[in-house]
């Protein structure tokens, strides 16, 4: 998401007209990805975001957008995923403690909750499940501390699940229909959202920005069922789906109520992410091969 939201900034910041940067800070790992930013006119900056030291001479900023966190790769190395989840955003709340914070946080701090129910509530008792979601509501809990003792404005995005024609819920989904794979049903509803609109509710969430922080679900308004999904792509494809397992009365879902009176309702359908992502797949086109294990209900990944 990091590198399409900076590119969205840039050509945003290009309409103004007013000489601003947009800035991306990561270790940059692929070189295609960086030279791809600085194309675009987007300024790079390769850092290691545990180096405290690193972080001071980061350029400052009034406008901080925060990605960075591990997921996956957590069950094989949970210490690592709690030093990027709670370390990392207190360096960076150190770093930039005048500037307006967004924080991507995730969906995963809910836990499970009862589909009859609409989904999770930015209300609701917080319930995380496994390394990954515990140490999300431990960076919650260390941006919450940054705000009340000085005053950070801070905006948290609890995101589920971003969607993008390389990768995502609809892509692993469609992938295994096209594949004559089996679809599990464990987890047998989601949200999605087209990751275009997720970022630009990032941007949205700028000005909103407060002490204490303001905490906004993100995602689809629709609560979708996998089965169903499932049986779109194979219409589409022409290909009976399978499926492996059985739908639980409870997921990972979301409420939407205060992001669509907020912001409305995001641009992108959920008709038009299936039909693009299914002719993603039947042309073959490059994917990330990054699976979701959106079925995963134990919280490893």
């Amino acid at each position: 998401m990091g590198p399409t939201l900076a590119r969205m900034l840039r050509r945003a910041a290009d309409l103004i007209g007013d000489g601003r940067r947009v800035t991306a800070v990561s270790r940059f790992g692929s070189s295609d990805t960086e030279a791809r930013l600085n194309d675009a006119g987007v300024e790079t900056f390769k850092c290691d975001l545990l180096d405290r030291d690193a972080v001071a001479r980061l350029p400052d900023a009034a406008n901080v957008i925060f990605m960075a966190g591990q997921k996956f790769g957590t069950s094989g190395s949970p210490a690592t995923t709690w030093a990027m989840n709670v370390i990392v955003p207190a360096i960076a709340a150190e770093r930039y403690p005048h500037a307006r914070l967004v924080a991507f946080s995730t969906g995963n701090v809910y836990g499970l909750t009862p589909i009859a129910g609409g989904g999770s509530r930015e209300t609701d008792t917080l319930a995380p499940v496994g390394d990954y979601a515990q140490s999300c509501v431990g960076r919650e809990r260390v941006l919450e501390h940054y705000s009340a003792s000085g005053g950070t404005r801070i905006a948290m995005l609890r995101l589920n699940y971003a969607a993008d024609l390389r990768y995502g819920v609809l892509t692993d989904i469609a992938l295994a229909v096209w594949r004559g794979q089996p679809v599990s049903l464990t987890m047998g509803h989601v949200n999605v959202i087209w990751q275009r609109d997720a970022n630009a509710r990032a941007i949205e969430c700028l000005p909103l920005a407060s002490s204490p922080p303001f905490v906004v679900n993100i995602t689809g308004p629709v609560i979708l069922s996998v089965r169903e999904l499932a049986e779109r792509f194979g219409q589409i494809f022409g290909k009976p789906p399978g499926f492996v397992g059985h739908e639980a009365p409870d997921a990972l879902i979301a409420s939407t109520g205060k992001a669509t009176e907020i912001f409305g309702e995001p641009e992108t359908s959920v008709d038009s992410m299936i039909a693009w992502t299914a002719d993603w797949i039947r042309e073959g086109r490059p994917l990330l091969g990054k699976p979701t294990h959106f079925a995963a209900r134990d919280g490893a990944f």
